[in-house]
């Protein structure tokens, strides 16, 4: 039971710039044994918590996965996709807008 899959993986930045994915209970109760005593908020015992009541069948997965987000989210590791824009210039005027 302690190697079910999560709904979908948690993208968390866990360097510089480096992008982690935690896809299973053993991957998170791992991340979080690992986590820096210093920096443990009330999230992290909420995460804890919730990991090990899924790996027990005391609660879903889904449960589990959200409480990691919001353990993510407030200590600011939760990977953020960059927005891809596409940016159209002008290139030649009378022609249209349009380079021939």
């Amino acid at each position: 039971m302690h190697n079910t899959l999560l709904f979908a993986p948690v993208a968390i930045t866990t360097g510089l710039g480096e992008k982690t994915e935690i896809s299973s209970l053993s991957e998170m109760r791992e991340f979080l044994n690992e986590w820096a005593p210093a920096r443990r908020r009330l999230s992290y015992g909420a995460a804890v918590k919730a990991c090990e009541a899924a790996r027990s069948g005391q609660c879903s997965p889904k449960a589990a996965r959200e409480a990691f987000v919001a353990f993510a989210a407030g200590a600011g590791i939760l990977w953020r996709e960059e927005p891809k824009f596409i940016v159209v210039k002008p290139v030649a005027h009378g022609f249209g807008g349009f380079a021939i």
